[in-house]
């Protein structure tokens, strides 16, 4: 990676005007529907309670209602303002996601692939547009990945890197457990290669991969105990609670109870689903189907019917071109794809959802873009695919956008089944 790599042709500029665009998308009509939907119910109300020192929604962290709380404290409590967060953290984590995916490959093209892969993934943009934790969650954990990758790149930046990406990875943690897999990661490489490099002196020499320069117990530091203490800080206000207070001595006991709460949850749900459904883009979920405002609006939260299918073949070819010709960006990101997905497949979670597959299914996005770029590199009859995909993607995105931006439907209550092309979908 190292000796390939050149900042001659960064995209840095580029990247940002797709998400001040994609900023743009997203914040028009934000604050409809003009009420309460699907998850809200839960955080809206968590986070007014925040605001009156009351504990609420305990079994999930803390971090992602604070900044709700704080929406609504310093600009209202009104539809738009709950939403603004995830509106402003989904912009930063998409610019952040093609600072990773430009630090890990050095491929410009590729960067903006997956900048508009992502924009359009159906995914992203609906968890932009609601005030869940999950936009909070993965704008920080791109952030992280961002600082991590680039430390990888710059030797000289690696100290200051790792330890703003060790902040945010607590702060994303903080947000949501569901990052948890993408974070033992770095930590992992870190080991593997140090060992490799040093042997028995692995854990303080500072020689060889992946950062010249910083050993495995240093890098420990920043990817490991500083991820930790800024998560357990992230439950400050809980400290303060007026009723039952967290005792900040007591993390273990703490969490204890949190995943007590958690695995309590055991009630059949209609939109329950498992892993392999979200894998093939088989269920659906709807947040949203009813009168408001005198007009039918609908969000369903669905992948892009062809990225994600795409995205699977170039999942396969990834991993058939990096172990083939030792390409480790395709075999990072595929790793950091079976991770965060198999997370949920071995969990003991009893009731799990398709936004559990927001991570795996943005980083599914960086595969694609390397196999659209191997595509358009070609020069042969075959080239056009390319091209061709991501125009697809942007007719997909495009034909859907009703349904999945609570926009008004025009043939009210059976407006929906124009785009139900899975009965599963329904």
């Amino acid at each position: 990676m190292q000796g390939r790599f050149t900042t001659d042709k960064d995209p840095a500029d580029w990247c940002a005007v797709i998400a001040t665009f994609y900023l743009a998308l997203v914040w028009w009509r934000l604050g409809i529907p003009a009420e309460i939907y699907f998850d809200e119910v839960h955080y809206v109300p968590a986070a007014r309670k925040l605001l009156e020192g009351v504990r609420a929604n305990p079994e999930h962290p803390m971090l992602a209602k604070t900044v709700i709380a704080q929406a609504i404290h310093w600009l209202g409590d009104k539809p738009l303002y709950w939403r603004v967060p995830s509106a402003l953290f989904g912009a930063f984590g998409l610019f952040a996601f093609t600072r990773m995916v430009w630090f890990a490959s050095g491929n410009a093209r590729a960067t903006i692939i997956a900048a508009l892969l992502l924009a359009t993934n159906f995914f992203w943009f609906i968890h932009s547009r609601i005030a869940m934790m999950d936009m909070i969650m993965a704008g920080l954990a791109m952030g992280a990945a961002w600082q991590i990758a680039a430390a990888l790149r710059l030797p000289q930046q690696a100290r200051w890197r790792l330890a703003l990406g060790g902040v945010l990875m607590g702060l994303a943690l903080g947000a949501k457990w569901s990052v948890a897999p993408a974070l033992v990661l770095p930590g992992l490489v870190f080991l593997v290669l140090k060992l490799r490099a040093n042997g028995w002196r692995f854990l303080w020499a500072k020689g060889g991969a992946p950062v010249p320069g910083i050993s495995l117990a240093e890098a420990g530091v920043w990817l490991g105990l500083v991820p930790l203490i800024v998560y357990w800080l992230t439950f400050w206000p809980a400290f303060y609670w007026a009723v039952k207070p967290v005792d900040p001595w007591a993390p273990f006991a703490w969490h204890q109870y949190m995943l007590e709460l958690q695995d309590s949850v055991k009630k059949p749900h209609p939109y329950r689903s498992v892993w392999y459904q979200w894998v093939s883009n088989w269920r659906a979920i709807w947040y949203l189907y009813k009168e408001i405002d005198g007009v039918q609006r609908g969000v369903v939260l669905i992948g892009n019917p062809f990225t994600m299918l795409a995205g699977l073949a170039a999942l396969g070819w990834a991993l058939w071109a990096g172990l083939r010709q030792r390409l480790i960006e395709l075999l990072g990101f595929a790793a950091l794809y079976f991770a965060t997905l198999l997370f949920w497949a071995v969990s003991g979670k009893p009731i799990q959802f398709l936004y559990h597959y927001l991570l795996p299914s943005t980083f599914l996005m960086a595969l694609l873009a390397f196999a659209l770029d191997a595509l358009w590199q070609r020069q042969d009859r075959w080239r056009w695919l390319g091209p061709g995909a991501l125009a697809l993607s942007f007719v997909m995105f495009a034909v859907f956008y009703p349904i999945i931006s609570a926009a008004e439907l025009c043939c009210g209550k059976p407006s929906y089944q124009w785009w139900m092309w899975l009965k599963s979908w329904r």
